[in-house]
């Protein structure tokens, strides 16, 4: 019997619409990466298990919509939150100057008990493209950001050519465990002991 105890953690991606929320997730859950863009209608989520120590952990990934029309969901997407990953293209600026919004808005709809101490991290996604001469927003621009909210870790990714995506998720599903580490949350369909092992398992035939 598998007495490894086991965690499910609801991860929020967020950013602006085209800034390759779902291609790094799609990278991260399936290791596939498509040129072809499709907007992400509301939400839609994948799930990935990892083991962090001795711990199964399912990450439950939530990509949102960027545009704007569908930030009225983000109540329901949002509550339940174990972490969130904020994400911008360091080749658009604009995608760099609405992350205030999103992190703002995440914390006003999600409403978690501690804001100041909720696991965030920010990914500068696309620094492949154009071997990086169309990049307009630097290392430094994003980690002074990251620093004026708290110290967030910062990683630079590229979702094409999988590069930091795992080391991403792998830091903000730490955070988030580090967070909940005095309660776990148990699937239903798998009925554990929580407080003391049971002596023995009686046959019901």
């Amino acid at each position: 019997m598998n007495t490894r105890r086991r965690t499910l953690l609801k991860v929020i991606v967020l950013g602006d619409s085209g800034v390759g929320k779902t291609s790094l997730m799609n990278q991260y859950v399936h290791k596939k990466f498509t040129q072809q863009y499709k907007a992400t209608i509301g939400a839609d989520f994948v799930t990935k298990e990892i083991q962090i120590d001795e711990r199964l952990v399912t990450l439950q990934i939530w990509d949102t919509a960027g545009q704007e029309r569908f930030q009225s969901l983000g109540v329901a997407f949002y509550r339940g939150a174990d972490c969130c990953i904020l994400v911008y293209d360091v080749n658009v600026l604009r995608s760099f100057d609405t992350l205030d919004n999103w992190h703002d808005e995440f914390l006003k709809q999600a409403s978690p008990s501690d804001p100041g101490t909720f696991p965030f991290i920010l990914v500068g996604n696309k620094v492949d493209v154009d071997g990086g001469n169309s990049r307009v927003v630097s290392e430094k621009k994003a980690k002074e950001w990251c620093a004026s909210r708290g110290n967030l870790p910062y990683f630079e990714t590229s979702a094409k050519e999988d590069y930091n995506v795992d080391s991403a998720f792998l830091q903000i599903a730490k955070m988030a465990l580090e967070k909940n580490r005095d309660h776990d949350i148990y699937f239903q369909n798998i009925p554990e002991p929580i407080l003391e092992p049971e002596p023995g398992r009686g046959c019901s035939c």
